[in-house]
């Protein structure tokens, strides 16, 4: 049990990744190692701290040289086993000779399981040896011990130069090679492979090191390509006559499908007469632009700098399209490039990938007919969310509302993602653009101060306003609540400088052109400051209250309170109808409908089960 306890452990902590060694994104680290059978400078036989090593560089591959299999000498112990245990990789062990009372050979540790396991004989007169070849998911592993005699090692590398010519995948090529730089085998390797690991320095003995005889490298005979980050040689001393190597690589290969480089569609935000923000997230950092027009054969592109330099190197991609015209349909599509190196003197590419041609269209000063979707509080349901859609998306929309409380409670990305990847297919996020309200869940979490960096900000903040031909839209931000002292807080919310911003936007906004010439008027915002019951919290009505108690809105659309609710003009001092849109459980969850034709401008509220609870016209 307790060695059970301590693989767990060790594999939480291994997969956790150590600092000792930073690695860079999207690399795969790979370590070689001869560890003399387990036996040290110091004589004695100790596999801890062998797998301690292994455990604090990280690597998710490790070829490992010299190991016994229950050999009297090691005390018939089975290293690779114990290892395995250990660090909560896989074992593979693939013996080249049988040896006082067990087996010895090569072995190869894996964090995933093996596709396929494969030995192959090498030439070894005195000493047989053999290569083991392990085929993961994305690349293929061969680990090696040549011979000492110069001949058998040239013939050796010739045999497996050849063998690995059956693989279409990546091949890696890692172990002692007992070769040094300028030696016939190197050479001959040189023509199809690429040493990764660094020959500059020397890895035996491990006490005052004099040649360079251990490698990795990377087969290149069928055009596959590798980029090398960083490469290590570690300086320790004692736990083997062989110091440990590794080495950081991005692979290059010929050709990738677009699944693998774009991780979502794209999704349009922050709508307008005369321009579009067009978003994705790739994979693999990249260099990214929109090509665009209203002619899908002649378009162009756009890109994203800051003072002159392009944004790239980067996942979440954010193109700004401007100086569009009103009320016409453009053509686009995204195209990212990973860029598998990025230093201050070189940078290196991956394939380009675009995706497919999509369309939107700008909205216009004479338009007159919409379809607006709202919805609040999905709170991670997202079986709720599609049972809503479901029950709006036979007509046609132009654009989709998220009210608050959509992308909750944040704390990793894969909670952003996770929404992003059901909400944008759904609404068809590529030609039907979305706005984010932040709600007060939306404020919690580690990860929820980079939310913003995945959804965008009309006018660079978290409220706004909008016209869609003749109707104005106001967006608020009430941020938590609860009192900013609040204990679950700890003293790390101040949102009073940020409402206070608000009012004073209002006050701007109810004086604009633009509102006061707008046929209708809808104000949006997640938490209600109307009709809050006597005694409760209500974070924003103290200040919004005298502001809005006059205004000539003509209906108010809020969320929070997970109960549908109309409160009528004038029955809790509110200027205009204010509806509360449901929760995310059955039968209460809701998705609102603002419709105009014309003229005539009408809301209907649908709950889970279908049933319309509201139709009015406003």
């Amino acid at each position: 049990m307790k060695k059970i306890l301590l693989s767990i452990f060790c594999l939480v902590l291994f997969h956790a990744g150590a600092q000792t060694f930073p690695q860079r994104e999207n690399t795969h680290r790979l370590m070689s190692y001869n560890i003399h059978h387990g036996e040290g400078m110091d004589g004695k036989i100790d596999i801890e701290r062998i797998g301690k090593l292994i455990i604090e560089i990280n690597p998710e591959v490790v070829g490992l040289q010299e190991i016994d299999s229950v050999a009297v000498r090691s005390g018939n112990i089975d290293i690779m086993q114990l290892l395995s245990e250990q660090t909560g990789m896989h074992p593979t062990f693939g013996y080249s000779i049988l040896h006082d009372g067990g087996k010895y050979g090569n072995g190869i540790l894996t964090r995933e399981k093996p596709v396929a396991v494969k030995k192959i004989a090498l030439p070894g007169a005195q000493e047989a040896r053999t290569a083991l070849i392990v085929e993961l998911d994305k690349y293929v592993v061969v680990n090696t011990h040549l011979s000492l005699t110069n001949e058998e090692r040239l013939q050796s590398v010739k045999i497996i130069t050849e063998a690995v010519k059956a693989y279409d995948k990546p091949v890696f090529l890692m172990g002692d090679l007992n070769a040094k730089p300028n030696s016939a085998p190197i050479k001959f390797l040189k023509n199809e492979w690429q040493i990764l690991s660094d020959t500059n320095k020397y890895t035996s003995p491990s006490v005052n090191p004099r040649a360079t005889i251990d490698y990795i490298m990377g087969y290149t005979g069928k055009g596959k390509t590798y980029e090398r980050h960083r490469a290590e040689v570690i300086d320790e001393r004692v736990a083997s006559d062989h110091r440990p190597l590794f080495a950081d690589i991005r692979l290059k290969p010929l050709s990738t499908p677009a699944s693998k480089v774009m991780r979502t569609i794209p999704y349009l935000q922050n709508p307008g007469t005369d321009e579009m923000t067009v978003m994705w997230l790739t994979n693999v950092p990249a260099r990214s632009w929109v090509e665009y027009g209203t002619d899908p054969a002649n378009m162009k592109r756009a890109r994203a700098f800051i003072e002159g330099v392009m944004v790239a190197n980067n996942k979440i991609n954010r193109i700004r399209l401007t100086g569009l015209q009103p009320g016409t349909r453009y053509y686009y599509r995204v195209v990212s490039q990973e860029i598998t190196r990025y230093s201050s003197y070189r940078k290196t590419f991956g394939d380009t990938v675009r995706s497919a041609i999509k369309s939107f269209t700008t909205w216009s000063d004479d338009m007159r007919d919409f379809r607006v979707i709202v919805y609040n509080d999905i709170h991670s349901n997202m079986a709720m969310f599609n049972k809503l859609h479901s029950l709006v998306e036979d007509k046609p929309y132009d654009l989709v509302i998220f009210n608050g409380d959509c992308f909750d409670d944040v704390e990793k990305e894969s909670d952003i993602l996770d929404r992003l990847l059901t909400y944008t297919p759904r609404i068809k996020s590529d030609e039907i653009p979305s706005i984010f309200i932040r709600g007060n869940h939306e404020t919690r979490g580690e990860y929820s101060l980079h939310l913003w960096d995945y959804l965008g900000r009309m006018g660079g903040r978290s409220y706004s306003a909008f016209s869609m031909g003749d109707t104005r839209f106001v967006l608020l931000d009430c941020g938590e609540d609860k009192p900013d002292d609040h204990p679950v807080y700890y003293d790390m919310n101040d949102f009073t400088q940020h409402r206070v911003d608000q009012a004073e936007f209002l006050k701007e906004e109810l004086q604009s052109k633009e509102f006061m010439e707008a046929n209708k008027r809808i104000l949006i915002h997640h938490i209600p400051v109307f009709g809050v019951e006597p005694g409760s919290f209500s974070p924003c009505s103290d200040l919004w209250i005298p502001v809005l108690e006059n205004a000539p809105f003509n209906i108010s659309l809020n969320a929070h309170t997970h109960r549908y609710r109309v409160i009528e003009k004038g029955e809790a001092g509110n200027n205009f109808p204010v509806i509360i849109g449901g929760g995310n459980r059955e039968p209460n969850g809701t998705v609102m409908v603002l419709e105009k034709k014309r003229d005539r401008l009408t809301l209907e509220v649908i709950n889970a089960a279908g049933k319309k609870l509201l139709e009015r016209e406003i």
